[in-house]
């Protein structure tokens, strides 16, 4: 009997036992500060009707403030209408240079949304933000509908 005791104390000593091999993950936060979470809406260019030069609010930068391993990108429609929402996500590195690593249209119900990466650094490179673009010319039909970005550095 004590043998069995000993047998399942051993087993629950494993079951508590903390997972290493998960990397640990820290959210990002924007260039300019505010929440690690940005909630944002698809708008067109400010200026006139119709015009398609102009400043939008289709990029957001995350700043990487330290070296991470990987990084891992998560996006989640918060409109309940379906759109297609076109995303693109570039590694951007301290030499001035980028690296597109997401071009997808994507067409997620209320609430859902999706996770790229984990994205790993780039041998010989620093990568100094993480920027999403959500919208597009080419796609007007996103315009008006929301949705929640955020990053995390892992190692």
């Amino acid at each position: 009997m004590s043998r069995l005791i000993s047998l399942l104390s051993g087993t629950a000593l494993l079951l508590l036992a903390p997972v290493t091999s998960e990397a640990a993950c820290t959210f990002l936060k924007p260039v300019g500060g505010g929440e690690a979470i940005v909630k944002k809406k698809v708008q067109r260019p400010k200026g006139l009707i119709g015009n398609t030069v102009g400043r939008t609010n289709w990029n957001t930068d995350f700043v990487v403030d330290r070296p991470y391993s990987s990084f891992k990108l998560f996006f989640t429609a918060d409109s309940s209408d379906s759109t297609s929402y076109p995303i693109e996500v570039f590694l951007k590195f301290s030499d001035g240079s980028n690296l597109k690593v997401v071009d997808e249209q994507l067409q997620p119900p209320l609430g859902t949304g999706r996770m790229f990466g984990p994205f790993s650094q780039v041998q010989g490179k620093s990568i100094s933000q993480v920027n999403f673009k959500i919208g597009a010319n080419k796609d007007p039909k996103a315009t008006g509908f929301s949705y929640r970005i955020s990053v995390q550095g892992c190692n």
